[in-house]
């Protein structure tokens, strides 16, 4: 990893750093951070002679030679600068909040709308809402492309960015060209490194923000921050890790509740950590303890099902969405917590 002298390289000095990199097979790929971009050499950046004429130019501070299976992803790595922005909020100075309904209903967007403004008014940062839906049974309701307008017009009314999760590349491109400002990958896709690659290469050179989930089968933590490497690693370093829930069910519980790890990850990645607690418990009246304890935890953010009317809402909204009312309950005490690691 290059760290130059000055925020980034001019091109004639990425043209030379390249050069030399050329020479002993290696490549180059640019990260570009919010304050200073960073060099990432693809290849054995092992080499010492490599490291002497890299670090002998006089524009170059220094190469970092990371042995890690997520050099990008690593705590040491000069992306541990990176200021990561999202809903008007920096991670890791204030607590993020993201909340909204599972599923859009298209033939019903005025639920849709009515959660949006009454979350705001609750103090939500940003809203979330499913577009399309990974469904076990192939016969449930799987979404709708119109969805995504409802969800653009309700960021529209609200001035609030967006989440929707993406399984595919088609509907990659129609939210990117919708302008969804945080694309979700699920905790069905967690290691599809096909998608990974491909929302990785989408979002370089944007300022698009992926929330990556979890993977359900209890994915070890290096595991869950390679697969965020994927993304990074094409130039983009707007990630932020998810835990959800795992597997095997803690009886009670719709998953095994997992924002315990926040802190695993914080030892070993810059990356912000984002729980869902909906997700990880599965039902309503749990939504609230599991936020707070994943606060406790050092979560960085929250993401959260909410619905002005949770019974008549589609997918998981009637099991484990909590109202605008709830969720105001909720932000305030863990807002709380929060103040107390301040």
């Amino acid at each position: 990893m290059i760290i130059p002298k000055r925020p980034k390289l001019t091109d004639e000095q990425l043209d030379e750093v390249t050069r030399i990199l050329g020479d002993f097979g290696c490549r180059i790929q640019v990260i570009e951070g919010a304050v200073q971009n960073i060099y990432a050499i693809l290849g054995d950046e092992r080499h010492e002679l490599l490291i002497n004429r890299i670090e002998g130019l006089d524009y170059i501070d220094r190469v970092d030679t990371i042995q890690s299976p997520h050099k990008l992803l690593d705590a040491r790595s000069e992306l541990k600068y990176h200021k990561t922005v999202f809903g008007g909020i920096e991670l890791g100075k204030s607590l993020l909040t993201i909340a909204g309904p599972c599923t859009i209903d298209p033939k019903n967007p005025n639920v849709f709308y009515e959660t949006a403004e009454a979350l705001k008014e609750a103090g939500v940062h940003a809203l979330r809402g499913g577009v399309w839906k990974p469904r076990t049974n192939p016969y449930s309701y799987q979404g709708d492309d119109k969805a995504l307008d409802i969800l653009m017009e309700g960021s529209s009314r609200t001035g609030l960015p967006v989440n929707t999760e993406v399984m595919d590349e088609g509907q990659l491109k129609l939210a990117l060209d919708a302008g969804v400002h945080m694309l979700q990958i699920g905790t069905r896709n967690a290691l599809n490194y096909s998608l990974l690659r491909q929302v990785g290469q989408a979002i370089a050179g944007r300022d698009t923000v992926v929330l990556l989930k979890r993977g359900r089968h209890i994915g070890p933590i290096n595991e869950f921050i390679s697969a965020a490497e994927y993304i990074v690693n094409f130039g983009n370093p707007n990630v932020m890790l998810c835990p959800r829930g795992t597997l095997p069910t803690l009886e009670g519980y719709r998953s095994h509740p997992d924002e315990s790890i926040t802190p695993l990850l914080k030892e070993k990645t810059w990356a912000p950590v984002v729980v869902d607690p909906s997700h990880s418990v599965g039902k309503a009246m749990y939504v609230e303890a599991c936020s707070m304890a994943a606060v406790a935890y050092g979560a960085d953010g929250l993401c959260i099902e909410a619905n002005i009317d949770p019974s008549k809402g589609l997918g998981d909204d009637p099991k484990q969405a909590i109202t605008p009312e709830a969720f105001t309950v909720l932000l305030r005490k863990c807002e709380a917590i929060w103040a107390l690691g301040d």
